[in-house]
Order: C-alpha cells, then sequence, then structure tokens
C-alpha cells in the first residue's frame, strides 16, 4: 500500500492542544485534540500543566506513527507566546511553566525601567508597549533578583515553540518569531539583543538564534523525518496569507483579541502608537510585522450577553441577523456618535440598552461602534505603508454585519472575510515546505469573499 507522504503539526494553544497531519496538498487527513487541566505554580497562581503536555507530545507521535498508512516526513510546532520553560543541562525543566498573566512586582518593574531609561524608552527600543509578565524578558529579570539561585542553574530558557520542538529534536534553539515579540528581550532599532539582556547576564541563557525555516535530525525515534524548530502563533498565522499574496495588505486577525498585523509597514513605532497598544511581531524571515490590538472579542461577548439579557433573547441570537443597511443609516441619525472609551473599548459599553426598540436594532450599534473602534486601530498600522487590501480572519470574518460596517469604513481599500481551515497550523507546516513536500507551493489556500462598501466614508461617525 502506498503511504500518504505528511508532515505532523503541533498547534499548542492556551486552551485547545491539537495535531495535525497534512498531506502534501495542505489538507487535514488527521486530527487529535486535547485540553489539560490547568494546574498552579508556587505562588499559587494557575498555570499550564508541563509534565502533561510532554506526555501529550509523545502520546500523539506514538499514535500517528503507528498509522501504516501515513510517511511522516517532518513535524513543527506553533505555541502561544510570552510563555518559557527553564531547562538544566539535560533539558529538565526546573520549574512550573508560569502564566504570562502571573502578576509583575511593581518595585522589581520599577527598577528595571530606572536602570535602563525609563519605560518609554524601552518600549520604544523593543516595539512593545509595557505589558508586565508578557513582556516574556521580565520574566527572567523576575527570576534573576527573586531566586537567583535558580536562575544560577538554568541552562537555556526556552519559549514554549522552542521547548516542544526540543522534546523530539534533542537541540535547544531560540528563534525570531518568538524572541522579537512583545519579549523586551530584542532591540529593533538595532536589530541585536537589547542592552539590558547583555548587562544582566541574561543573554547567556538564551539558545542560539537559528532562521524559522530551519529543520533539523529527529532524536525520537522514527524514519528519517526532520523537526521545525517551532513558531509562535501569530506569526505562523500570518504566513499562508505572505504565500498566497504578494500585493500588499493587512490582515485583521479577530477572536477574543482582533489584531491588525501589517507585514509591509517597516516605521518605527511612535510614541503615540504605543500608547495606543501597538507593537512589532517578527516574521519567520526575520523582518518586523506592525500590529495594533484590540480586546474587541471579548467585548463583544460581554455585550452581547448584556443586550440578549435586556431582550429576553438567546446570547446566539446575533448569528442569526442579517446587515440591514437601513437600520444602519436611521442607528447613524437618530444615536450620538461613537465615542471610544480611552481608544481601548467601544462607545457601546455606555450607551442605554432602553435607547434600542429591538435586539437587532442594539446588535447593529454594538458592530457600528466596534468597527468606529477597529478603523482607529486598523489605520495605526496603515500609515506609512501603500496598503490597499484587507483581509479578515476568525471569528468576525463570518459575522456580516461587522464585515459590511468594516467594508464603509475602509471605502479606499478592498476587504475580504479570509476562510481557510487552522491557519497556524498550515503556516507552521508552509515554513519547512522545502523539508518534506515535492511539490509546488499550493496557490488555494484561502478562500476570500470580497465586501463592497456602501456606505459613503462621511456617513461613518
Amino acid at each position: 500500500m502506498m503511504k500518504t507522504p505528511v508532515i505532523a503539526i503541533f498547534d499548542v494553544g492556551k486552551t485547545n492542544k491539537k495535531l495535525f497531519l497534512f498531506n502534501e496538498q495542505y489538507k487535514i487527513v488527521f486530527e487529535r485534540s486535547a485540553r489539560f487541566t490547568e494546574t498552579v505554580d508556587e505562588d499559587g497562581d494557575p498555570c499550564e500543566n508541563l509534565e502533561s503536555l510532554r506526555l501529550s507530545v509523545f502520546d500523539s507521535l506514538h499514535e500517528v506513527f503507528r498509522k501504516s498508512e501515513f510517511e511522516i516526513r517532518a513535524i513543527n510546532f506553533a505555541a502561544y507566546g510570552a510563555s518559557l520553560v527553564y531547562v538544566d543541562g539535560d533539558g529538565k525543566p526546573l520549574t512550573p511553566l508560569y502564566n504570562y498573566l502571573k502578576p509583575y512586582p511593581e518595585a522589581l518593574q520599577q527598577k528595571f525601567y530606572e536602570t535602563y531609561g525609563g519605560a518609554d524608552t524601552i518600549a520604544y527600543t523593543t516595539a512593545s508597549p509595557v505589558l508586565g509578565s508578557l513582556n516574556s524578558g521580565m520574566q527572567l529579570y523576575r527570576i534573576k533578583y527573586e531566586k537567583p539561585a535558580l536562575f544560577e542553574r538554568i541552562h537555556y530558557a526556552l519559549h514554549l515553540p522552542q521547548y516542544l520542538s526540543f522534546l523530539v529534536s534533542g537541540r535547544m534553539y531560540s528563534d525570531m518569531t518568538s524572541i522579537g515579540c512583545h519579549t523586551h528581550l530584542w532591540d529593533f532599532t538595532k536589530n541585536d539583543y537589547h542592552e539590558w539582556v547583555r548587562r544582566e547576564g541574561v543573554v547567556g541563557k538564551l539558545a542560539a538564534i537559528v532562521a524559522g525555516d530551519e529543520v533539523f535530525p529527529a532524536s525520537f525515534p522514527g524514519n528519517g523525518y526532520g523537526v521545525g524548530v517551532g513558531l509562535h502563533d501569530s506569526s505562523a498565522a500570518l504566513i499562508p496569507y505572505l504565500i498566497s499574496f504578494h500585493e500588499p495588505f493587512v490582515l485583521l486577525s479577530t477572536g477574543t483579541w482582533c489584531i491588525s498585523l501589517n507585514p509591509f509597514n517597516h516605521t518605527p513605532l511612535t510614541k503615540a502608537e504605543l500608547d495606543a497598544d501597538c507593537l512589532c511581531y517578527m516574521h519567520y524571515k526575520g523582518t518586523s510585522v506592525k500590529a495594533s490590538r484590540l480586546f474587541a472579542g471579548y467585548e463583544h461577548e460581554q455585550q452581547v450577553k448584556r443586550i440578549a439579557e435586556h431582550f429576553g433573547e438567546s446570547s446566539h441570537r446575533y448569528c442569526t441577523i442579517p446587515y440591514d443597511r437601513n437600520m444602519v443609516a436611521s442607528l447613524r441619525s437618530k444615536t450620538a456618535p461613537s465615542r471610544a472609551i480611552g481608544g481601548k473599548v467601544s462607545a457601546f459599553v455606555q450607551r442605554s440598552l432602553s435607547d434600542f426598540a429591538s435586539y437587532e436594532e442594539a446588535y447593529h450599534r454594538l458592530i457600528m461602534d466596534m468597527v468606529d473602534l477597529q478603523r482607529t486601530s486598523t489605520e495605526l498600522v496603515l500609515k506609512g505603508s501603500h496598503v490597499k487590501r484587507i483581509f479578515v480572519d476568525g471569528g468576525f470574518s463570518k459575522n456580516t454585519i461587522y464585515m459590511n460596517l468594516l467594508a464603509a469604513a475602509f471605502p479606499e481599500m478592498e476587504v475580504f472575510a479570509a476562510s481557510m481551515a487552522q491557519a497556524t497550523a498550515v503556516g507552521a507546516a508552509l515554513a519547512i515546505h522545502h523539508a518534506w513536500n515535492r511539490r509546488a507551493m499550493p496557490n488555494d489556500l484561502i478562500e476570500l469573499r470580497f465586501y463592497a462598501h456602501t456606505i459613503e466614508r462621511d456617513q461613518v461617525k
């Protein structure tokens, strides 16, 4: 029996941990999903169960290697960022996998910024707002000063994607998609580690950087397959778009966070952009990707519950509401213009639901307010580039009210809802295409639906 050549991709999110097998046409031929109960660290803060994750990688590989219909040619990993695994010389973890939402000590944070020129300076040079433990380099700084004996024992601090890769390759490396993403480790103005990383001796705890498309032999038993170095999930999700489209574009990735990614904007971040929650990601080829973030998916979830309770409807009622252009025009004429709160939360949070005659009216106004805020956020990364296309993926790409209003908010742009299965996992596979796939890069990965704008820009308030 002819075996199907495949690549195995581990896509490790905060909630779901997935394994996919893709054939040479990048179609999913097998998948497995797992969820683990969180554990706690020594301070009682919730964190990932690292041992369960490690065992799951090996169990999953044992399972797929037993499937005689597949020939596994390569393995790669994509995982969430800002998470470090501190290992000894044998690769054994020395600590729990600390949660990036773990509160950061104020006094220590103040000491750091006072020592290295102030929060604004660090934010500018490292292309990231001040985010506490989400700046993963700050986690290492904390260990050095709070647990110096532990700091001495650390052989390497590996970001989670690279730790997972190490489990199969036996090699410890760093990659730019993890190091370059809101870590405070990388100086974007010098294209090198930041001065503090060397002065604090942290650089010695970071493994050598290799290219994101590098492939190594496996130490895990198998048949001569290669192992990728692993990628930060947000950077991996961008790869299918960069391969499929050569005209400049912005990818608006929507979910709990709505992130506008512009890989064609290489201008330095300004203080105003940093204050508005802009940052830079790093593309797997080593170039910067300017991004802006909104916690919009979370706001949508909360406000939909509020609307549903007020009108006595199901929280999922919005899924069946069609876009009503006339209702939008009416709402613009009779409700106050959008006044976003601090640039982070839409005006709808402060609106009285008694002002609306129906669930449909309230929901249209919610999306109008959210799109007004999204326009402001996305425009931050459009400046200084010649982008004419916006691709929207994730949850809001399936929301026709949101998509029609977004097209109206950007009448000078071509706005598309983009659809593809498992963009993060496909991106991790495409990054090492050369190592396992004998076919040409596919040109049909992404389905697009065009939304023409139907409301003039000067009507969008």
